[in-house]
């Protein structure tokens, strides 16, 4: 019994958390929408709202002019503040004591006692999770403000001490009308509950009170006052009741409620690593190693997750990082932080340099690491089909260091442009090939048109960035080849109207330091980009397995190693069938495998039947050309255009990790979008800054000179 019930508790507390940081956003906004849009009406006719002060409204104990004077910057500065998030307390506080003047002085109303204690809860407890307050407390608290720590841990000790006895006041006073209770108008809002069915009044009324399943019956309450309110708005139903509930019902009764009571006899105590669980390995904190760690979260196991780097990168958008509209922040997050609250994880630094699967043990920079369970979500590196020296020449895009390396490739070209007076190193300089008519080319290429058009216009005083050439070399007979024929050809078009010079059923035979061989032809051109190929880390050599002609590790239909069962391996690691088709190596191939080995992991130790082989389900596909193109591929349906484009976008930003990553992403876009100017115009590090003494020769100067 204990455990589907602590189970259901534990969903209805997940929806809770969900849905609390909304509620909260929109019950500050609804409140102060009613408070500016009457604060503006009195400050635009102030006559009447000294008439008002005087003769309709009149505060026994306050002079007119001044309770006039305080409402109004009371109704206006109070709702800014509010929706903003900002001094939320003294703020609430302010329009509290405002709402309990217009009940007691003016008129009693039902509308304004659920204003009343809408902002005492917001003056003890402050805003949620989306509002300045909260975006600022830790920079406030550790700042040189005076007494800003003093403020914040005053709001957390008013919060803690009064938020309790607040909830259960608030209960009992909604208890008390819902049973429809003989009581004072000017304190009760019987006119609202009135509207009740009684046959619901006494046992929401009981469970309220006693705070005994309180969302249910919040949620149960605010339905049905909801639904009275839309089929006889004129029968006196506050609209603000509905918030005060749904606020009430994400936040939960409180510490002295049965609901708290009951939680804390069902809870399991503090979740500790235990030394003796199994030992779960996964290598790689891509998005198939990070969505195995997630799944084996609440599970009785450890969790060992070693990357090379310490943070998790959103590969889709690493391409607008290389052409200056993003910031390697906006799309990278800590791995520590995306698991703090989670014990049985830990993150680890380091480079793996083998594995041993008889004695089960990852050799990590020189430190063995034994295993129960190993997953390789190792991913791929860029391949060159066996030219490996066009590495030097023409680099890939996988990691944050190549594409700040891009970046400032992308825009030093631009800096020796101008730099140059030999009119044919300038149209080098100004030449970017891109190798590859995939996704990522495709994206490189609109990307580069746009910042050559658009991003860099008015910067330079000796050349025109839009001159630039950006040529797209694509071996097959069309871009985007595992898109339909119509959304290739879509792409096309979006490319050329850019100016990119589209080459399809193109072969790149060379590429050295100032150009390349395209079908026989030579480009000159200072910028080579490669996007045409990959190869799979060496994750078959170190299992002694051999790998299929992509290098990737052959994996049985569980996405274990054949001959070690306890070994997976996932995403671009893995060759991958589903339903006799090989698994395509995207994002979401590697999410969707990070999630069904955890699920297979978890059957095992929990010693239930595996889960059925497994299957991908591509669930579309989508590219962007420029700043208003895009396509997208989901095969009952496809889409090109803006729309496309705004689909894109919201797709992206809604599978991001962390909500700052979420936040600088929409706001660097927007910027770019309304302004034209790209964000982060820096050439950083060493080998983007120096001029080699081939490139000043070129360019008609003398080293030195």
């Amino acid at each position: 019994m204990q455990v589907p019930l602590r189970a259901a508790i534990g969903v209805v507390r997940a929806g809770m958390r969900l849905a609390a940081p909304f509620v909260d956003l929109f019950v500050r906004l609804s409140l102060a929408g009613a408070f500016f849009t009457s604060g503006m009406l009195k400050l635009g006719n102030w006559p009447l709202a000294l008439t008002l002060a005087q003769q309709e409204y009149p505060v026994s104990w306050l002079d007119p002019h001044i309770a006039a004077v305080l409402g109004a910057g009371i109704e206006v500065g109070g709702s800014i503040l509010l929706a903003a998030g900002l001094f939320v307390r003294p703020a609430a506080l302010a329009m509290l004591l405002l709402s309990l003047v217009i009940q007691f002085s003016y008129q009693h109303l039902d509308e304004t006692l659920f204003w009343a204690f809408l902002f005492a809860w917001y003056a003890i407890h402050g805003a949620g999770p989306l509002s300045l307050d909260r975006l600022f407390a830790k920079g406030v608290r550790e700042s040189a403000l005076p007494l800003a720590a003093e403020a914040i841990a005053a709001g957390v000790w008013l919060e803690r001490a009064a938020g309790p006895w607040l909830r259960l006041l608030l209960r009992v006073w909604l208890a008390a009308a819902v049973a429809g209770l003989p009581l004072p108008g000017a304190f009760f809002p019987v006119e609202t509950m009135a509207a009740l069915p009684r046959l619901l009044a006494w046992p929401l009324a009981f469970c309220i009170a006693a705070g005994l399943a309180t969302p249910v019956a919040a949620v149960v309450l605010l339905l049905t006052l909801s639904g009275t309110w839309m089929m006889a708005p004129d029968e006196g139903v506050s609209l603000y009741a509905p918030l005060l509930l749904a606020l009430l019902a994400v936040s939960g009764p409180g510490a002295l409620s049965l609901d708290r009571l009951l939680s804390d006899a069902l809870a399991e105590g503090p979740r500790r690593p235990d030394e003796d669980a199994p030992h779960v390995v996964i290598v790689g904190a891509g998005f198939g190693g990070m969505a195995c760690a997630g799944g084996l979260r609440r599970e009785r196991v450890r969790v060992t997750l070693i990357d090379r780097r310490n943070y998790h990168l959103f590969q889709p958008l690493l391409y607008q990082v290389a052409t200056a509209s993003l910031s390697p922040g906006d799309i990278a997050v800590p791995i520590r932080s995306v698991f703090r609250d989670d014990p049985e994880v830990t993150a680890l630094c380091g480079t793996v340099t083998g594995v041993d699967p008889v004695r089960r043990l990852v050799h990590v920079e020189g430190r063995e690491i034994r295993y129960d369970y190993l997953v390789l979500a190792t991913g791929a590196s860029h391949g060159y089909f066996g030219k490996d020296r066009w590495a030097a020449y023409a680099p890939g895009l996988k990691f944050v260091e190549d594409a700040v390396a891009m970046r400032g490739r992308i825009l030093g070209a631009f800096e020796r442009a101008e730099l140059a007076e030999d009119p044919e190193e300038q149209a080098r300089c100004l030449t970017f090939v891109i190798c590859g008519g995939g996704p990522t080319g495709v994206e490189l290429a609109g990307a580069i048109a746009e910042l050559a058009r658009h991003g860099l216009a008015g910067e330079y005083r000796r050349i025109d960035p839009a001159s630039a050439r950006i040529i797209l070399v694509q071996s097959g007979d069309r871009v985007l080849p595992s898109f339909p024929e119509t959304l290739s050809a879509a792409a096309r078009r979006a490319l050329e109207s850019l100016g990119v010079d589209v080459r399809v059923g193109s072969r790149v035979e060379d590429i050295d330091q100032a150009g390349a061989v395209v079908n026989g032809a030579r480009i000159e051109a200072a910028t080579i980009i490669w996007a045409a190929g990959v190869v799979a880390s060496p994750a078959a050599m170190w299992l002694n397995q051999e790998p299929d002609r992509a290098g990737r590790l052959k994996v049985a239909a569980d996405l274990s190693v054949p001959e070690w069962p306890e070994v997976f391996a996932i995403g671009d690691t893995a060759a991958i069938t589903s339903d006799g088709s090989a698994v395509p190596g995207v994002a979401p191939a590697a999410k969707q495998g990070g999630v069904y080995v955890a699920s297979v992991l978890r059957a095992r130790l929990r010693g239930h039947a595996p889960p059925p082989p497994f299957r991908y389900q591509s669930r579309g596909s989508l590219a962007t050309i420029g700043r208003r193109q895009a396509v997208a591929d989901f095969g009952w349906t496809t889409l090109s255009g803006s729309v496309a484009w705004w689909l894109w976008g919201a797709v992206h930003v809604f599978f991001m990790l962390g909500t700052r990553s979420r936040i600088a992403v929409m706001l660097g876009w927007l910027w770019s979008y309304l302004t034209y100017r790209v964000g982060v115009q820096l050439i950083t590090g060493e080998r983007q800054t120096e001029f080699n003494t081939k490139d000043l020769r070129l360019a008609g100067r003398t080293p030195g000179k």
